[in-house]
């Protein structure tokens, strides 16, 4: 339960958190002491419509997962060195999701600790230590994934190039490198992978070495909501095997149906994996993920003689939570769901797209989608102004957005899986009386510098108390 003032929490806060520790909305943070479903709800019991907590996957504090974890922790909670049946059923829910080759598990507890496991089982492996990663992407904040983000890397401040890291363009068709109003659309997948190939070559004639592996989220999340063309990541696994190095599938904002038609994100390119990470999405914010690779993989880490030891990766409550979340998933059929609000979502910011010229794009599958802000459609030119201003008068509405790219122009929407089509009205109605608010301002008066929060009287509408929504 919160007990102090708001003022008292960011004072304590400022006084013992770690300055780099950012909150959302800066100038005036939002203090949340409880959820349920999609919404979230400040000290004040105000809700807010959460478009962003992904990793809330099935809805905040959902009762069947909250219940599965309390059972196992009134029971046991101990190291995975111990028989139990919980890790092994997970692990074979995990697994009748996935392709037939992929059929060992490691369990963990957050998608950092899955990305930097699957690099290491890369290494061992292969015998490599090539890494071929993409622009703007972003794989966790160990130091291993930190050297191989260039979402991170390449900030003012950051650390150095890595010898061993070569960076890719970010297969972007709208605002890219190669883009759709230059290019036959045909032709985007092999110029982008051709810079994976031409790569892959330059390493074998510099350092005489192949590669060790290739890691993508199958769509890209920081680097704008962005989907890879067609065919795009089935060339690129070819030149990475060609060149002795194996592919890792970033699943940890795309997978578990977010996407709607599959479990997970690279089915929708036709390509098997060698590694596939997720994160805490699979526990629904509860400190559980996985790897998941081949037996030959597998074989190659163990026969090391290094044991791999997790104290609390896969124990009895992480398993028993995940297990739930699956249950969830299953028994309140979320993957059709979000087909279905999905779609409704994107047809109505496609609608939205038609009434306000500074939307350049919308992009997106499932609940997983990115309004791209222009200040010119002919020309593409990033707003990222325009973005600042949506993200801040929408939290002034009670919605919560982001905005994300390397541009900071995407508005980014990844919803809790409950999601549903009242909520998208909700949504598209009030971005678009925010837009023709900023359109209609004439010289730019209410644009919102930083994060902060517009004055009370640019509210049009008042916060929503619990009573007066709907349970899910």
């Amino acid at each position: 339960m919160e007990h102090m003032s708001k003022k008292d929490t960011m004072a304590l806060r400022e006084k013992h958190i770690g300055k780099s520790c950012q909150l959302f909305f800066r100038q005036d943070p939002l203090k949340i002491t409880r959820a349920k479903a999609q919404y979230l709800y400040d000290e004040k019991g105000d809700a807010y419509l959460d478009c962003i907590n992904n990793v809330a996957h099935v809805g905040h504090c959902h009762p069947a997962v909250v219940e599965a974890g309390c059972a196992q922790m009134s029971v046991l909670n101990t190291n995975n060195r111990f028989l139990h049946d919980n890790i092994v059923l997970c692990a074979q829910r995990i697994i009748s999701t996935m392709p037939d080759k992929l059929s060992v598990c490691y369990f963990v507890n957050s998608g950092s600790e899955a990305n930097d496991l699957a690099l290491r089982l890369a290494q061992i492996h292969t015998g490599n230590r090539q890494i071929v990663a993409l622009e703007h992407a972003y794989h966790g904040h160990l130091t291993s994934l930190i050297d191989i983000s260039h979402y991170k890397f390449n900030l003012p401040g950051g650390p150095p190039q890595k010898d061993h890291v070569h960076v890719a363009s970010c297969p972007d068709t709208y605002r890219g490198k190669f883009r759709d109003s230059e290019h036959p659309k045909e032709a985007l997948s092999k110029l982008y992978s051709d810079e994976i190939a031409a790569i892959c070559a330059k390493v074998r004639d510099e350092k005489g070495e192949g590669i060790c592996a290739f890691i993508a989220e199958s769509l890209l999340s920081c680097g704008g909501q962005v989907i890879p063309p067609e065919n795009y990541l089935k060339d690129v696994y070819d030149h990475i095997r060609q060149a002795g190095g194996i592919c890792i599938a970033d699943e940890v904002q795309v997978g578990f149906g977010r996407l709607g038609k599959q479990w997970w994100g690279f089915q929708l390119h036709d390509v098997v994996p060698d590694i596939v990470t997720m994160g805490k999405p699979m526990g629904n914010g509860h400190p559980v993920a996985a790897v998941v690779t081949t037996q030959e993989i597998a074989d190659s880490f163990a026969n090391t003689g290094v044991e791999y030891f997790n104290t609390y990766g896969g124990n009895p409550v992480s398993c028993a939570i995940a297990n739930a979340v699956f249950d969830t998933i299953e028994r309140e059929n979320l993957r059709e769901h979000a087909l279905v609000v999905g779609e409704y979502l994107f047809d109505a910011c496609q609608m939205l797209a038609k009434k306000h010229m500074c939307i350049g794009d919308v992009r997106g599958m499932g609940l997983f989608l990115g309004i791209e802000l222009v200040k010119d459609r002919e020309l593409r030119i990033p707003d990222k102004e325009t973005a600042t201003y949506v993200v801040s008068r929408m939290r002034a509405e009670h919605i919560l957005v982001s905005s994300d790219g390397p541009d900071h122009n995407v508005i980014k929407i990844k919803p809790p899986m409950v999601f549903n089509k009242e909520n998208v009205d909700e949504f598209v109605s009030t971005l678009d009386r925010v837009l023709k608010e900023r359109r209609e301002s004439s010289q730019g008066q209410a644009a919102v510098k930083g994060t902060e929060t517009p004055s009370k009287e640019g509210r049009t509408r008042k916060p929503i108390k619990e009573e007066r929504i709907k349970s899910i």
